[in-house]
């Protein structure tokens, strides 16, 4: 399974970037504007700290000006991957961008009709909302699940699944557990996956341990010679 970061932060994408997790960013029109930096200039520096894929979206409603804008942001870099809204235009402008080589993501998927749709316009990703779901009531990995097992069904499809929207880490959990092919994880979410009290608990025990032996890996000294 590979992790996207959920984030227009670029400290925080070059923080989990050098960890070696990451496999690519999402970012949307919400993410921007609370980095509080121009557009362009934003994409740019995230492109060049990270070589996977980097969603960009578009701003317009209307398919001949999302394509417009979708082939500036597709010319920052060769990595971007242009986010169009899964609406009648969206979709169109995805098989026009698709058809002219552009990675696609088809945002603010909701139902298995919808990624039907996303899959047949060529989109190289769609990008289900699973904790919108749950808000209003409905089961969010229900629809993971559904479109992971349509999909199955046809090999032609290489639309890669998304699960975005994620809340917590048992969505990231479920997702992993139901095949989906990417989660995009907001930085908070990716802090809580590997925060355990137990785990906590044992290093400090194990330190206060080595502490007590007054010893240093790193010391040369610190070294027995064996007959």
């Amino acid at each position: 399974m590979k992790f996207f970061i959920d984030t227009a932060d670029i400290d925080a994408i070059r923080a989990w970037q050098s960890t070696g997790l990451i496999d690519g960013v999402t970012t949307n029109p919400t993410l921007a504007a609370k980095a509080g930096r121009a557009f362009i200039p934003l994409i740019e520096d995230i492109c060049a700290c990270i070589s996977g894929p980097v969603s960009a979206e578009v701003t317009a409603t209307e398919a001949e000006v999302m394509v417009r804008e979708a082939r500036i942001l597709a010319g920052i870099a060769p990595n971007v991957a242009v986010k169009v809204p899964l609406t009648r235009d969206g979709l169109r402008a995805c098989r026009a961008l698709s058809d002219d080589g552009i990675q696609v993501n088809v945002t603010l998927c909701f139902s298995p009709a919808q990624a039907i749709l996303a899959a047949k316009a060529g989109a190289a990703f769609v990008s289900p909302f699973v904790g919108r779901l749950d808000d209003i009531g409905a089961r969010g990995m229900e629809l993971i699940a559904d479109v992971m097992e349509i999909y199955g069904n046809y090999p032609a499809f290489s639309t890669e699944v998304i699960v975005a929207s994620v809340r917590h880490p048992v969505h990231v959990v479920e997702a992993a557990r139901i095949g989906a092919d990417i989660a995009t994880v907001p930085p908070d979410v990716l802090d809580k996956m590997y925060n355990h009290p137990l785990t906590d608990r044992g290093v400090d025990a194990f330190l206060a341990d080595w502490a007590g032996l007054g010893q240093s890996i790193l010391d040369p000294s610190n070294t027995e010679t064996r007959a």
